[in-house]
Order: C-alpha cells, then sequence, then structure tokens
C-alpha cells in the first residue's frame, strides 16, 4: 500500500482543501485559547480531528494515517520531553545541593533590579542556551531561574516565551538554517546572511518588550536605556556575525556581546524605581500563591524567597555559574569541535519506521524521508543536559539517592506534559504525512507576487504546529524556493523568511507553551500563558511580513546582503 498526498483533495479545489486542512490547527487554538482546556485534552481533540480529516478529506489509508500519529508520538518523547526533562532535572539538583542560591546571588551582583535580570537571564543567558541546546531547553532553565529571583510563575512563562524569539533562527548551532540549505541547495551561509538582515531587527526591541512586561510602562520608562543598549548590541553583533563571521556561531556571539554591553552600562547607570518593582513582583507572586490549591503550589519549582547575597567570593561565584559553564563546554564540545561532532552523529541509529517507510511520499511522488526516525542516544541535548547533570551532581557532592529522587519527582510532574507534546507532534506527523500541510503552504504560496508579504506566514504556521523552526523549513523551505522562482522573487529571501517567521510563532507553539508551564509549575494552564503571548507573536508576525515584503521591493532591498 502506498499513498501519494493530493494537494486539492476536497472537490478539486485548493482553497477548500485548505481550509478543512486548517481545521486542526483551529481546533488546538480555539480550544486552548478560547475555551481554556487543558493542553494534553486540546492536543488530543486536535490530534483527532486532524486524524479525521486525513483519512476522510485526503484519503489517506487509516493504518498509514495511525502509523503517522505513533511515529510522531515517539519523536515527542525523544528527544523532545527528554530535553525538557533533563533541563529541569539539572535545574533541580542545583536547588538541592544549595548553590542554586548563589546564582541568584550572582544575578544580584550584576543588578538587584528584577526587570534588568529579566533582560540578562531570559534574552543574553537564554539566548546563549538556544545557540547551543535549543529544542525548549532555555525556555525550561530561564523560567525557574526568573522564579528564582522573584518572578511570579505567570509572568516567568511569558516573558522567557518572548524572549525565547530572538534567537531561534540561529538556534542549535543554526540548524534551522543549515537545514533549509540542505533542502533548497541554496548556501547556507547565503541564508543565514539574509536571516540576518531580517531577525535582528525583531532583536533590538524585544529586551524593551520584556520590561514591559515585567513592569508595564513605568518600568519602560525607567529602564529602557540598559533595554535599548542590550537590544542594539545583540542586534548589531547577530547580524554582523551572520553576515561576515559565522553563521553557525551567531548566537553565542550576540548572545555574549548583548551580555557585556548590559555589565558595561551597568557600571556607569542604574535605573530608578527597583525596589517599588520589587515590592509589585513580591505582591503578585503571593498573591498568585494564594489563589492556587495545594496541587498546583506543589507543582511549583523547589526555590527560596530568602534575598540573595549582596556579595560572593570568588569561588563561590565560580562554583555557582559551574552548572551553565559546564553545559556551554559540553555542547560546544559536541557542536563545534568537528571530530567530536562527527563521531557523535555516527552513533544516532537510524529507524525506518515499520509498515510506514516506503509506503508514503511526498506530494512530488518520491519517498517522504519523515518515515525514517533517528533514534539519538547519544547525541541528543538530553542525553548531553543528563551528562551534565551527572558531572554537576558530583561536583556538588549530591548524593547519588537525592538525585535519583529528583528524577522520579521530576517524571511524575511531567507526565501530563509528556501527554501534550506526545500528542502534538503525532499531530504534525499525520499533517506533514498525510498532505494536509503542504496544502496549506501551496494555497498561501499561490498569492503571487505579493506572497513576499506573506512568506513569513508558512515559517510562523510550521513553527506553531511542530514547535521548531527546523521543521518549519523541513516543510516549506524548498515550497518558499519554487514560489519564489514563479513569482519572479529572490527565493533566498523567501527561504530565509520562512525561517524568520518561525522566530515569532515559536511562542504560541503548543509544544513550547507546555514546556514553559510545566517548568514554572503550571501546567494545565497553558490558555492563560497563550492568551498573554498570542498578540506578541502576532504583532511581530506583522512587522515581518512588512518587513520582508519591503525587503522584496526596492523600498528595502538594499538591506539585503
Amino acid at each position: 500500500m502506498t499513498f501519494r498526498p493530493d494537494l486539492d483533495p476536497v472537490g478539486g479545489s485548493l482553497l477548500l482543501s485548505a481550509l478543512v486542512a486548517l481545521l486542526p490547527l483551529a481546533t488546538i487554538f480555539v480550544t486552548l485559547g478560547a475555551l481554556r482546556w487543558k493542553a494534553h485534552v486540546a492536543g488530543l481533540t486536535a490530534l483527532a480531528v486532524a486524524l479525521v480529516v486525513a483519512v476522510l478529506a485526503f484519503k489517506m489509508p487509516v493504518g498509514l494515517a495511525l502509523l503517522s500519529a505513533t511515529e510522531g508520538a515517539i519523536f515527542g518523547l525523544f528527544p523532545i520531553v527528554w530535553i525538557v526533562f533533563t533541563a529541569i532535572v539539572l535545574y533541580q539538583v542545583t536547588v538541592v545541593s544549595g548553590r542554586f542560591e548563589d546564582l541568584r546571588a550572582v544575578f544580584n551582583i550584576i543588578s538587584d533590579d528584577p526587570r534588568i535580570q529579566a533582560i540578562l537571564i531570559a534574552f543574553c543567558f537564554g539566548g546563549l542556551l538556544e545557540a547551543l541546546a535549543g529544542f525548549g531547553a532555555p525556555v525550561a532553565i530561564t523560567g525557574v531561574m526568573l522564579m528564582a529571583v522573584g518572578f511570579s510563575a505567570l509572568r516567568a512563562a511569558t516573558v522567557v516565551l518572548l524572549a525565547n524569539t530572538a534567537p531561534v533562527a540561529f538556534g542549535a548551532i543554526a540548524i534551522p538554517i543549515i537545514t533549509a540549505g540542505n533542502l533548497t541547495k541554496i548556501p547556507y551561509t547565503e541564508i543565514g546572511a539574509y536571516v540576518g538582515h531580517q531577525t535582528p531587527v525583531l532583536a533590538l526591541f524585544v529586551p524593551l518588550f520584556l520590561v514591559f512586561l515585567a513592569d508595564g510602562r513605568r518600568g519602560l520608562r525607567q529602564t529602557w536605556p540598559i533595554a535599548l543598549v542590550t537590544g542594539v548590541a545583540f542586534a548589531v553583533a547577530q547580524w554582523i556575525s551572520a553576515t561576515w563571521v559565522s553563521v553557525e556561531l551567531t548566537d553565542i556571539i550576540a548572545s555574549l556581546v548583548g551580555l557585556a554591553a548590559a555589565v558595561v552600562m551597568l557600571r556607569f547607570w542604574q535605573p530608578e524605581g527597583r525596589d517599588a518593582a520589587l515590592e509589585r513582583m513580591s505582591a503578585e507572586k503571593q498573591q498568585e500563591r494564594a489563589d492556587m490549591t495545594d496541587e498546583q503550589r506543589a507543582q511549583l519549582p523547589s526555590s527560596s524567597d530568602l534575598p540573595a547575597a549582596s556579595h560572593l567570593p570568588a569561588s563561590r561565584i565560580v562554583m555557582a555559574l559551574f552548572p551553565y559553564l559546564l553545559v556551554i563546554a559540553v555542547f560546544s564540545l559536541s557542536k563545534l569541535v568537528g571530530p567530536v561532532k562527527t563521531w557523535l552523529a555516527g552513533t544516532d541509529v537510524k529507524i525506518p519506521w515499520p509498515g510506514l517507510d516506503g509506503h508514503v511520499l511526498n506530494a512530488a511522488g518520491k519517498v517522504n524521508g519523515s518515515t525514517v526516525y533517528t533514534f539519538q542516544w547519544l547525541s541528543s541535548p538530553g542525553t548531553m543536559l543528563l551528562i551534565s547533570t551527572v558531572i554537576i551532581a558530583l561536583v556538588y557532592k549530591v548524593s547519588a539517592r537525592d538525585t535519583v529522587r529528583q528524577l522520579t519527582e521530576t517524571a511524575h510532574k511531567l507526565r501530563f506534559s509528556m501527554l501534550t507534546i506526545a500528542s502534538v507532534l503525532s499531530l504534525a506527523y499525520v499533517m506533514n504525512l498525510s498532505g494536509q500541510t503542504i496544502t496549506i503552504g501551496t494555497w498561501i504560496a499561490g498569492t503571487g507576487a505579493a506572497f513576499a508579504f506573506f512568506s513569513p506566514v508558512l515559517g510562523w504556521l510550521g513553527t506553531a504546529v511542530t514547535g521548531s523552526d527546523t521543521s518549519a523549513n523541513a516543510l516549506f523551505a524548498t515550497l518558499q524556493q519554487t514560489a519564489g522562482k514563479h513569482a519572479g522573487i529572490d527565493p533566498t529571501l523567501l527561504v530565509a523568511a520562512n525561517t524568520s517567521g518561525g522566530v515569532v510563532g515559536k511562542m504560541v507553539s503548543p509544544q513550547n507553551l507546555t514546556i514553559a508551564a510545566t517548568a514554572v509549575g503550571l501546567l494545565g494552564r497553558e490558555s492563560e500563558i497563550l492568551r498573554r503571548v498570542i498578540w506578541w507573536s502576532l504583532g511581530l508576525l506583522v512587522v515581518l511580513c512588512l518587513l520582508v515584503g519591503l525587503q522584496s521591493t526596492p523600498v528595502l532591498s538594499w538591506m539585503l546582503p
């Protein structure tokens, strides 16, 4: 039995077929955003709708549709859940050791203003983690770090999701851009240079948005100089590195330059309103805890409400930073050292999915490569985080018993998150393999010369569905290239726009919402987080659409490399 998806199976109409294909996505956003269902229920419901659409509308055999769902579920559990799980365990081990309080003190030494800490932790440090690990790790780690410095759970989740937009295109050593290059045969350095002339425009303003989220208009008015300096430093470094230095190292360079600029400025300038901001955040955090049930409070990550120390000896500063320096070292070794990277890649196990591989074609009639599951038992970022956790436990002298307890307790806390992420990835695989996703993309691409203004929407859509900018490029990069050739638009610009569009789609991905909710202890309240971030996502998408559209015309074509 072989299945080849049809682009217009509903009445021979691409428009009708695309509208039907949108039903699973509409289901998940309506159930989460409007009906406020729990994420795992919304995910399973949307998966059921996707299966019905695949079988009845797109004529996919029932067995192949179900097998597509199973492969997606396994991919959701490993490596996605695996990464989130190990990131949270790493954090919990630092808390049990007592060293996390010293890390709070390190950030307090740089600045004890929580609004500035939002920039340092969520934007700069989160950008560094995204550069090295990606796949939700920065959201999970920086979310609990913001709670530790005084943020309420809901505010922390919102801040880290918005902060995670800026570095996503170059995340995990630029794997989304490298993937797009491999698929389109456009040199990935060219795609990266184009992306480096789009996403810095967003990154420039993200720190300003973060201080607004942290403390409203008052906070923005009092802290805009440091936010602007950090944003400009990050954006300029990202622009220069992507264009002339290294696409792979772009986020590492930009994050470190942004952090350095903030630290230098803070030596000469301090914002007003710190005490008032701390009081407001403390009151909000206490009210949030008071409104929770005992069961909800039990989900909150372990942290101390004691004030952080204002001075630490150098040895304690080094030990406090050790876990994250180790993570940076481990990921740098595995991603940047050629022989190590090659050896790790050689440990991956390719598994043709039983009953599915070779039986599903893509719209072009070729065998779909998505039916081969790659088991990254050693090269996965989650495994790297687990190795780091074991080393940290040994250095911090955390007993094996305590470490195992953190593993089991975290697994218990993540049980509904696992179900949510597995269902969302099942949904993505069913939509992709049945042809629903490519039908939507082809419909949007049919707008002709105006497509340049809409091209980021495809990247946004792909990332919102899959939770991965890499997957969004795997879905739509070739389509963007083809549409560009037919419409007389620079194909490299559109492929880059797909990557940049995914940047602002990640914050509304159900997968990422669940990661953020789980990290800060708000499992089951993903709909509240979605309602807080969706307008930021859509607003930034509109800005990006205008930017790319104008870059395709003489108005802003001078911006391109």
